[in-house]
């Protein structure tokens, strides 16, 4: 689709940056705080990149006024961020952690007073780990009680000052990592199991989602999801099956699920046959219809490409965390579909696609679907930054990168995609979960590594200056 004229974004549009509890905070015991899932996990030897973890990550939770400061110098309209559920119960339930509370009320309040909008997040993986030890976490319908009475306790507290709420970030990546994987906690192998955890989890977003709306009615909520459409790898109608296959099980299963309350069909039917789908109760799929979101988040990083798999084919595979370029072998579910290498696409050095084009794709296919407003929540580009003499951080390939993204984003608005705002992966640089802190996602530089914490410093990269342009030209730039 062609257009005569691209749309420009509209005032009052969200142009933001994005981080999550664990991967920036640290203080990982501090104030009360309990352990996370991730908290236990990263300790375990050959879970992360040369035994990297979250201790003290880079230390926002002592440094976020000098952030929100470097927030403002680039004129961010939004921030988004997640609360970290045992900060605020550190033992799931329970006893209510006021210190926790209180970090985060004054980093919102820090947020507004600077005129930047708080997106809030309220699940970003970082699971307590009583709740994982007690009963299994996303495995125990126990969970849903527990997880909505978390989230009641941050409407209660923070429904006059957060109008945009996340539920649960990237249930699917998160989930297949923990449960097909084993390469996120708690580390399992078993499609029964990962059918089974994601429809409670399901369960557990709706019934935050009606809590919600008595508890925030001036609000938005959604979850975010990491989409990545798919492709067929040719015309061939083998091929096409194989896409189809790929986009229900990979990604209509959750936004079907989050958005029309039910699974599609297709997948369901296949699961049902195999004996591997979820155990539905009575009032289940009552409780999914009454948890519709007001928005979709969108993580997008890009799309993947599916051909044919035979029943004896190519199986689920670990994907490239060394930055080692090519190193990511086709990953697969026997009968449905395997991933090809695109042609036609150049690749990170994490084997990546770097698709603008297929945001575009993405952005109109939710919004032809589901016919709901969409916020993407995540876009970047992680690559190996170098710091050079004087404090210089060239990342032209990162300028490149969300520039034709945000193309791709006025372009979809001028197909009639209801586009919120933009939150860039991220602000500073992370803890890249099992990639360590090598691969760089940020505007701004955070001086460490993997072993070494060294002094923290925060240094403006390239990036940040480009983007401050853009939010001040309201995408110019």
């Amino acid at each position: 689709m062609h257009h005569g004229k691209i749309k420009e974004f509209p005032e009052g549009f969200l142009w933001g940056a994005a981080s999550a509890a664990y991967q920036v905070e640290g203080a990982w015991d501090s104030d009360g705080k309990g352990p996370s899932v991730w908290d236990i996990f990263c300790k375990q030897p050959g879970a992360t990149f040369q035994g990297s973890n979250g201790d003290i990550a880079v230390d926002h939770y002592h440094r976020f006024r000098e952030d929100v400061a470097l927030m403002a110098e680039m004129g961010l309209k939004a921030y988004r961020f997640s609360v970290s559920w045992p900060r605020i119960y550190p033992a799931g339930r329970g006893v209510l952690n006021e210190a926790g509370l209180a970090f985060y009320e004054t980093l919102i309040d820090s947020l507004l007073e600077h005129h930047i909008e708080p997106v809030l997040t309220i699940y970003h993986w970082d699971l307590p780990q009583a709740l994982q030890d007690e009963y299994g976490g996303w495995e125990n319908r126990r969970i849903i009680a527990d997880f909505e009475n978390y989230c009641v306790t941050l409407f209660r507290r923070f429904a006059g000052k957060v109008k945009y709420w996340v539920s649960l970030n990237e249930q699917n990546y998160n989930l297949t990592n923990a449960y097909l994987l084993g390469t996120h906690p708690p580390a399992v192998q078993d499609r029964k199991r990962f059918f089974a955890a994601n429809h409670i989890a399901f369960l557990a977003n709706a019934a935050a989602i009606s809590a919600f709306r008595q508890y925030v009615p001036d609000g938005l909520i959604g979850p975010s999801f990491a989409y990545s459409p798919a492709y067929p790898a040719s015309c061939h109608p083998k091929d096409m099956l194989a896409f189809e296959n790929a986009e229900e099980f990979t990604n209509y299963w959750w936004l079907d699920t989050y958005c029309l309350g039910r699974y599609p069909q297709a997948a369901l039917a296949h699961l049902q046959e195999t004996g591997e789908g979820p155990d539905m109760l009575p009032g289940d799929l009552d409780l999914l219809r009454e948890g519709l979101p007001d928005f979709i988040g969108v993580n997008y990083y890009q799309t993947l490409t599916y051909t044919d798999n035979p029943l004896d084919g190519q199986t689920i595979q670990r994907i490239n965390t060394t930055g080692k370029k090519g190193s990511t072998p086709s990953s697969g579910v026997p009968g449905l579909y395997k991933t090809a290498p695109n042609p036609h696409l150049e690749t990170t050095n994490w084997d990546w696609s770097i698709d603008p084009a297929g945001l575009r794709i993405g952005l109109r296919r939710l919004a032809g679907r589901y016919a709901l407003p969409i916020l993407i929540t995540e876009n970047g580009l992680g690559e190996f930054d170098r710091l050079e003499e004087g404090d210089r951080i060239r990342d032209d390939y990162r300028i490149s990168f969300l520039k034709s993204h945000i193309t791709a984003c006025k372009e979809a608005m001028s197909d009639g995609v209801d586009l919120l705002g933009y939150c860039a992966w991220s602000f500073t640089d992370v803890l890249s979960w099992l990639n360590g802190y090598q691969k760089r996602y940020g505007f701004v530089y955070v001086d460490r590594d993997e072993q070494n914490a060294r002094d923290l410093r925060r240094i403006r990269k390239d990036s940040f200056y480009w983007y401050r342009t853009v939010i001040a030209d309201n995408g110019g730039g």
